[in-house]
């Protein structure tokens, strides 16, 4: 596939001649509340829907994996750094392209994308391009634990504000589920009422979008990957690596199979397969993090004689919450006003599956006994953090316009049923109907009303790009398993899963950070030999 350079104006250099930036100082858990923190202060102003913007014309593009070919008229606008909490220690600027490449005579959006130098005074060639989780959540807020992590000491580290995402223009954020978001903390997780909210704040919110004259059609995983493509020749960058988590895997290895031009190496943490992820398959991971986290317990005498028969007791609070859901009045974790807060089965779920972000891995024990015990005041608290989301900053447009093209169709409300008895046998099926993070998704999709994209994006990569796979052996969102299983149809991949760690887990983990340092330098001999000496930390022990 032949592929031009496109757009007027000059383009930053990667020659790393800028100013190093300081290493921060490597993530460990307590920085975790650190990053919660930070994402929670970026009420940045978005910048808002544009119209056309001129472009210089393109040369065609065909995609390898099928299709017919497109046209990608785009370029790279340099300009200020969007105004964060930390500042971006780098240069910033724009990647304008169209908003839907089968009508390139249409609209153009533009994304956010800031250059952050090398560390190193002589940093290799091949900068890392960075792609965000979500689908939705900020990549500007990620810096400071890719900085953290080292991912720049040697490479330029090129971080990109996706489609619709914040910083980028258009900004697909729905305010309207933020705040039904707060108040859910005081519904109940699963009942009927709650999802018709919850339908009806997205249905407000994707009005409101394509009011504002937005192709929801067009913010999908494939125009997603061009638009890297795109940037890849608009800054004149011979050859790069990605390296994407969580939902960044699912782009990451669609990019690989779609453009495969260029792509000197991939990194993936925190794998979502494109051709297995959907809503059942939210179940079979939740239950293998939660396992992990049981098992580790047992593989400590202390928590194993302290917390016993951890998924027995699980079980039991699941039933007993759903059946007679806890009330409660509690100050959020960062204090403030009490909120209302109700504590049932599903909510319990939830809560676990958030991977630390509420309830730390090392508390899961100590939290379910305390909660047997007639004690909820740690599950309320952290549920009470939902009362206060940064309006704005999360992009549900994104989210649920991937969601709902590319991860529920083909799959029936019944199906998710049943992958929920398959996990977790004797739960209620009122809280087993819900597949982990997308509760009446079904529900919420008929409104969205996006087509089918599974036909083009449920699809495995074949390649033999060098890659590294990163998963964490207590990650409830994308179970640790799903890595080699990916690893099957890229024969020069590494996989190499970290005990006692949760989702995304570079930032957490200093061996791991140093396997992607050490993949990046040398992509097909990584140094893994820091892996078996990582154990899991040891539990929290209360009287």
């Amino acid at each position: 596939m032949a592929e031009h350079d496109i757009g007027p104006g000059p383009l930053p250099s990667f020659s790393g001649t800028g100013a190093p930036v300081p290493s921060l100082a490597r993530h460990t858990h307590p920085r975790r509340s650190r990053r919660a923190r930070t994402k929670a202060a970026l009420l940045a102003a978005c910048l808002g829907v544009l119209g056309t913007v001129g472009t210089a014309p393109s040369s065609a593009q065909s995609t390898p994996a099928g299709g017919p070919p497109a046209w990608h008229p785009a370029r790279f606008v340099p300009g200020p750094c969007p105004q964060t909490p930390e500042p971006v220690p780098g240069r910033c600027g724009f990647l304008e392209v169209p908003e839907n490449r089968e009508r390139p005579t249409g609209r153009i959006i533009r994304l956010a994308v800031a250059i952050i130098p090398a560390a190193s005074k002589t940093p290799a060639a091949d900068p890392v391009v960075f792609m965000e989780g979500g689908p939705g959540g900020d990549a500007f807020g990620a810096i400071p634990f890719l900085i953290g992590s080292d991912v720049n000491r040697d490479r330029d580290l090129i971080v990109v504000a996706q489609r619709g995402t914040l910083h980028s223009q258009p900004n697909l954020a729905c305010p309207e589920m933020d705040r039904f978001n707060a108040t859910a903390v005081g519904l109940p997780y699963d009942a009927p009422s709650t999802g018709q909210g919850l339908v009806r704040a997205a249905k407000e919110c994707r009005d409101r979008l394509t009011a504002e004259g937005n192709d929801l059609t067009a913010y999908n995983t494939t125009e997603n990957a061009a638009d890297f493509a795109a940037l890849r020749k608009a800054l004149g960058i011979k050859r790069w690596n990605v390296y994407g988590y969580s939902y960044g895997t699912d782009l990451g290895l669609t990019y690989l199979r779609r453009h495969p031009q260029g792509i000197r190496s991939l990194a993936i943490d925190s794998v979502v397969p494109p051709q297995v992820v959907s809503l059942p398959w939210a179940w079979d991971s939740a239950q293998e993090g939660i396992n992990a986290i049981f098992a580790a317990c047992e593989a400590q005498p202390a928590c194993k004689s302290r917390y016993p028969d951890l998924s027995r007791t699980l079980t039991e609070q699941v039933r007993r919450l759903e059946a007679n859901p806890l009330t409660l009045t509690v100050p959020p974790p960062g204090g403030g006003t009490p909120v209302k807060v109700v504590l049932d089965g599903g909510t319990l779920v939830n809560l676990l599956v958030t991977n630390g972000q509420l309830v730390p891995s090392v508390d899961v024990p100590a939290a379910l006994y305390e909660l047997a015990d007639g004690n909820p005041e740690r599950l309320a608290r952290a549920r009470a953090a939902g009362a206060t989301p940064a309006i704005g900053e999360f992009a549900h447009g994104l989210t649920h316009s991937v969601a709902c093209a590319e991860w529920v169709p083909g799959f029936s409300k019944r199906d998710v049923l049943k992958a929920g008895r398959r996990a977790f046998p004797g739960w209620p099926d009122s809280v087993l109907a819900h597949a982990p993070q997308l509760p009446f998704e079904h529900d919420l999709c008929r409104v969205w009303n996006v087509p089918d994209r599974t036909a083009v994006q449920r699809v495995a990569t074949h390649s033999k790009v060098p890659a590294l796979i990163i998963t964490g052996t207590f990650d409830a969102k994308t179970g640790a398993s799903w890595g080699p299983f990916t690893g099957r149809t890229l024969p020069r991949s590494t996989a190499v899963v970290i005990p006692g760690i949760t989702h995304w887990v570079v930032p957490q983990n200093p061996c791991a950070a140093s396997v992607l340092l050490s993949f990046l330098a040398r992509p097909t001999a990584p140094d893994t030999g820091c892996v078996p000496g990582v154990e899991p930390k040891p539990f929290t022990i209360v009287p």
